[in-house]
This record gives structure tokens, sequence and C-alpha cells, in this order.
């Protein structure tokens, strides 16, 4: 009973210790600046978090299967680019969204096709098809961007449903079925044996090739999402939107208490993780600090992170010996 336990409060230390760290921030931050905990604020960081969170909910199950993506960023600019052009077509609002997002999952399809099926290395593969996707959304735009839509469609960028914009509520619904899935469903107890110990998933007869397909279409379709929110907040569709999103994705999963090597991660450790890295930001443009140490704050936390992890695996991995 007690080994249980202490197995338990392990896994809860991650996300625990985010939270003490997200505390943390906003007392000081509060101390430091008086427009902090400002309602306008607070709205401010959860609309800039709803694009992290959005795309880290993805990733959070590729990560947690052993993979990685790298395409996230490139889907984002891909999808904006296909619904600006749809509705440029005269095409209704609804079905363009709709065929972004199908954008994503077969770009998805093409990922987990190519890893599962063809067995090339996750990190080659979206690496490639990252540049593909780019290459495509430059010639398909001749590198110039949409912009120009409807309100109807701006709305889901920068409209308001009561307090609240419509990307923290896509969000949060995003994060709600992000846990259910991982935690009370086979599929996600699928998405984290396979970066444990997929030969034994295998062994049990289930098709690991399928579902290792499935987790690249859903990480596929939630980048679309965020590529949705990106065209409909800047009322603009860029070929080079979404640049380096991916990294900030894996930055959050991992702070979040995923292992990259697989086999563990949770939902709301990324939630929590992106808050994190909003207030960050928040704060530095408060605090009128440079934006770019952003970039080096957000590799040094990858880095920690995965130093954290690695010395924890260590030590599990040396206990049991």
């Amino acid at each position: 009973m007690k080994s249980e336990t202490k197995i338990r409060l392990q896994q809860l230390f991650p996300r625990l210790l985010l939270l003490a760290v997200l505390a943390f921030m906003i007392i000081l931050l509060d101390r430091l600046s008086p427009f902090f905990l400002t309602w306008s604020n607070m709205r401010n960081i959860l609309d800039q978090a709803s694009l992290y969170i959005v795309l880290s909910v993805g990733m959070t199950f590729v990560i947690c299967s052993g993979g990685i993506d790298l395409s996230i960023g490139a889907i984002v600019a891909m999808s904006g680019v296909i619904m600006a052009m749809c509705m440029k077509a005269g095409i209704s609002i609804g079905l363009a969204i709709c065929l972004g997002l199908a954008s994503g999952a077969v770009i998805g399809l093409i990922n987990g096709i190519l890893i599962s099926f063809a067995n090339i290395n996750p990190f080659i593969v979206t690496l490639s098809i990252m540049s593909v996707i780019r290459g495509t959304s430059l010639l398909m735009t001749n590198g110039r961007p949409i912009y120009g839509f409807e309100e109807a469609f701006k709305f889901w960028g920068s409209g308001n449903i009561g307090p609240i914009n419509p990307p923290i509520l896509i969000s949060l619904i995003l994060v709600t079925l992000g846990i259910l899935l991982l935690t009370s469903t086979r599929w996600g107890n699928y998405s984290l044996v396979l970066g444990s110990n997929e030969e034994a998933l295998r062994r049990t007869g289930v098709n690991v090739k399928l579902y290792k397909t499935s987790i690249y279409v859903f990480c596929g379709i939630c980048a679309a999402i965020a590529g949705f929110i990106v065209c409909a907040r800047l009322n603009t569709a860029e070929p080079l939107a979404g640049w380096a999103y991916e990294m900030d994705a894996i930055a959050a999963v991992v702070l979040g208490g995923a292992d990259m090597r697989g086999g563990r991660g949770s939902v709301f450790g990324t939630f929590i993780a992106c808050l994190v890295l909003a207030v960050m930001q928040n704060g530095l443009t408060i605090l009128s600090i440079s934006s770019n140490y952003q970039q080096v704050l957000t590799g040094i936390i990858i880095i920690l992170a995965v130093a954290v992890s690695e010395f924890k695996r260590r030590n599990s991995k040396a206990s049991v010996s």
C-alpha cells in the first residue's frame, strides 16, 4: 500500500511542482506590476495560451507513444491557407473550416503511415513533411498572405462568448477531451503502452500500426484547429505561420511531465505547463523585457525538463535492479 502511494506521489510530483511554479510567478508578477492580475490581462494570457494548449494536447499523445511530430507548425500554416483559399473561392465558412481540418488529418495520416507501416524514424518523417508542407503552402499562395474574411469567421479568433474568447473555450474543450482520452479510454492507454513497451502490446494481438497512425492523425487535427484559430484571429492566412510552434509544444509537453522516450505523460500537466509559458511571456512583456529572451528560456526549460526526466528514469531503473 505504501509503495502504491509512493508511486502515485511520484507521478503527481511534476504537476504539483508546476502548480507551485505557476503560483510563485503569479505572486511575483503581481508585486512587480499592478496591471498583471487585472481581468483584461488574465484573459489575454488565457487567449495567448489557448493556441499552444491546442497544439500541445495533440503533441502529448505523440510523445507518450514514443514519437515526435515536427510538422505541426507547418500544418498550422497549410490548414489556414486551405481555409482562406476555399472562402475566397466562394465556399461556405463551415465547409471551408472542415476542409482545413481535414487537411490536418490527411497530413497526420501520411505521417502515421510512413512511421508505422514504412517503419521510418518519426523525426526524419515529420521533419521532411514539414519542409514539403511549407514549400507547398508557399507555392499555393505565391508567398503572399491571404486576408479579408467575413465577420462570422473572424469571430472564432477574436469574438466574445460571455467573458472569454472562442479560442479559450476551444482549448478548454480539447484539454477536457484529451484528459478523458488519455485516462479513461483504451486508445489513451495504448498510447502510453506504445511508448513504454510496443512489442508487448503487439504480442497481445493489438494492431499497433493502426493505433500509432491514429495518434498522428489526432495530432494533425489539433494542429489544424490551431491553424483555424490563428487565421481567424489575425484575419490573415500566412504561408509562413506557425514557425517554431512545434518547439513550444514540445517544451510544454516535457515540462508537463512527459518522458521524451514515451510511456509517460499528462494532458493536465501539459495544460499547466502552457499556462506557465504564457505567464512567463506575458510577464516579460509587462516588464518591458525583450521577447527574444523567451526563446532562450524555452530552450533552457526543455533541456532542464529532459535532464530531470532522464535522472528520474535512471533512478527508477537503479531502484528496480
